[in-house]
């Protein structure tokens, strides 16, 4: 009887940015993958109490990789997505966005400003 032993490497995080709301923090990390090719992994973690006779703190994790081919379209189908938000919403919402399709984007949230 022969062992196979497969080796596994671990994806090493070469950039990482972390965002906390409340119950939620966001991770966004610059990976490498196995042809040495960057891709970006969104993690929402979400942490969930149960109401037990003894509470348990628990974290939900989802992911999300995107792929450098992808970019521009993701990044399009996202601006789009927040402009029709901010074109729909109500106006008296905490939340000024100012967005525009130029090569900068400057998002403002309350008193914090993000340029991407």
């Amino acid at each position: 009887m022969s062992i196979i032993k497969t080796e596994q490497k671990t994806t090493d995080i070469i950039f990482s940015k972390s965002l906390k709301t409340g119950k939620r923090l966001y991770y966004i990390d610059v990976k490498k993958n196995r042809k040495e090719e960057m891709f970006i992994a969104i993690t929402e973690s979400k942490k969930i109490i149960n109401n037990n006779d003894n509470p348990v703190i628990q974290f939900e994790k989802h992911k999300i990789f995107l792929y450098q081919e992808d970019f521009e379209k993701f990044y399009n189908n996202l601006l789009e997505t927040m402009q029709y938000i901010q074109e729909n919403s109500d106006t008296t919402s905490p939340v000024n966005t100012k967005l525009s399709n130029d090569s900068e984007t400057v998002i403002e949230i309350e008193k914090n400003e993000v340029k991407i």
